[in-house]
Formats: C-alpha cells, structure tokens, sequence
C-alpha cells in the first residue's frame, strides 16, 4: 500500500467512526454528474469513455450505499433534456445504460430496480431492455434502486397528475368531486417513486449546485450535499463526508 492509499485507509475508519451511532438516510438520491468532463480531462476525444468509466463505478456506490444501511437508492443517468444530444453520443449512452440495468438485475446481485421516466421518449429496444432489467430483479429484498432515465422532473409531476384524471375518469369522479378530493398525497401516489419514501439526502457530483429538475416534488425537505469530485472520480471518503454531513444537520422539515 502507498503512502497515498494508506492515508485515505486511515481517513476512511476516521469517518466511519464519527458516523457510528448516527442517522443514516433511508434514500439517498445521486445525481452522477461529469463523465463527460472527466474524459476530456483525460485527454480522451470519445466522451463516451467517461460515460463507460462512470457506469463501472456504480456498483461501488451501491455497495456503499448498502453498507451504510441505505434502503433506497435513486440515480439520475439521463435527463429528458440530454436525449436532444448529440445522436453520436447519445446512442453509445443508451446502450451503456442498458447493460448497467442488465448487469443490476443479475442474479447475484440483491437490487430490486425500479427504472423510473419517460421511457415512451426512449428507442423502444432501450425501453424493453430496462423494462426486462426491472422485470428479472422483481422480488428480490435487497436495497431498492432506482433508475432515472429519460427523466424530467416537471414530466414527473405531469405524468402523475395525468394518472390520477386517468384514474378517476375511470371510477366515474367528476371534476367537481375531484377537486374537492385531490390533495398532495393524491399526487405522490402517482409519481414514479410511489410507495418510497422521500429522499433525505440529494448528492450532486462534479461542483454544480443546482438541482437540473430533479426529483423536483420529492426533494422538498431533502438535505443537499454538492461534491467538487467528477463522478468517475467521486470515491467512498466523498460518499462518508456526505454522510457526516448529513448526520450533522438539523432537519426542520420546511421551517
């Protein structure tokens, strides 16, 4: 071990330490922002190789996740706004998306997936590829993770209003009667994360300090952690520094 190795060792049981006996978030949202900064970074002229760099990084992640004691796990790989991309690109990310679904449904691996978004804005071999993925890891009692892509925050919410008049319409309600019943519950039994709790820490790699629209309902009380680390770069002392600092915050929960 190196002398670099053996210090962030060191920095590593340091944390672990201070986080014993605290609060750990039940979900934990990530957006994994910066392969494509990272790979020019790299000097690398195909961007796509930050993306493939990044994909093989989030099974450690989820091995953090799971170490922790997280029980749900929601990561953003692909905005409805990055489908507009360059097609070069673009294609080359989809397929990358599909085998990471296809190799966290393995059999081995203990994730239950939900993909979640706009999956009819997707190639429809993209769409079946991800929907068998979530398929295959039904049943399975592990952490729960899901999977944004193709994902917008005000689709979101659009989408679930839509499947409440849709449901109702159905049963018969009128618009009277329904205006007089929807509430904020109503909504989130609709949206793609229905039946999980709500987030309590949203991490965002790469320096940016904005949400980009995401999980723009569910992140109403969630804490926020900003990491300066690129994605492919972000490693498990960036992931316990996230974790003491939420174990450090008063949550006021709206106040």
């Amino acid at each position: 071990m190196d002398l670099r190795a053996g210090v962030y060792s060191l920095y590593e049981r340091r944390l672990l330490r201070q986080l014993a006996g605290r609060p750990v978030p039940r979900h934990v949202a990530v957006m994994l922002d910066g392969n494509r900064r990272w790979a020019r970074a790299a000097g690398l002229e195909d961007v796509n190789h930050g993306h493939v760099v990044g994909a093989n990084h989030i099974d450690s992640l989820l091995g953090w996740c799971a170490e922790a004691g997280v029980e749900h796990v929601t990561l953003w790989l692909l905005s409805t706004d990055n489908l507009h991309r360059d097609p070069t690109e673009v294609g080359p990310l989809l397929r990358i998306i599909a085998n990471v679904a296809d190799e966290l449904s393995a059999a081995d691996q203990p994730w239950q997936l939900n993909v979640m978004g706009a999956l009819d804005t997707l190639p429809s071999d993209t769409a079946e590829a991800l929907k068998t993925a979530a398929e295959r890891s039904a049943g399975k009692t592990g952490m729960t993770v899901n999977l944004a892509i193709g994902y917008g925050g005000r689709r979101e919410i659009a989408d679930a209003v839509r499947s409440l008049l849709q449901e109702h319409a159905q049963a018969g309600t009128s618009i009277e009667e329904l205006a007089e019943l929807i509430d904020v519950e109503h909504i989130a039994d609709h949206l793609y994360t229905k039946g999980q709790p709500d987030p309590d820490l949203v991490i965002r790699t790469s320096g940016e300090q904005r949400l980009s629209g995401f999980l723009l309902w569910q992140s109403a009380h969630s804490e926020f952690y900003f990491c300066d680390a690129l994605w492919p770069d972000f490693r498990r002392v960036d992931f316990l520094r996230a974790l003491r600092d939420f174990s450090e915050r008063h949550r006021r929960f709206g106040n």
